[in-house]
């Protein structure tokens, strides 16, 4: 009958061995990414402080380079009259 059905309580030696191997699997997984996770943390925490003197740098250039601009735009007026 299809609604009678029953659960065996035998769970094979190959079946407890399969779950064991997944289940460290699973583990092994979880401990690399977390290692992996807690690697990169560690490089953000270094770099930030280099790339916040970058973004201070790249501003400093584009003010350079306006402040040459403005030089040259005077020159050119300079040498027109």
């Amino acid at each position: 009958m299809p609604g009678n059905w029953r659960l065996d309580r035998s769970v094979s030696a190959a079946v407890l061995v399969a779950l064991a191997i997944q289940a460290a699997a699973a583990l092994l997984w979880a401990g690399k990414a977390s290692a992996r996770i807690d690697e990169m943390q560690r490089r953000l925490e270094v770099q930030a402080p280099v790339a916040e003197r970058l973004a201070r740098l790249e501003e400093q250039a584009t003010a350079s380079r306006q402040s040459l601009a403005r030089i040259e735009a005077r020159l050119e007026r300079a040498d027109g009259h």
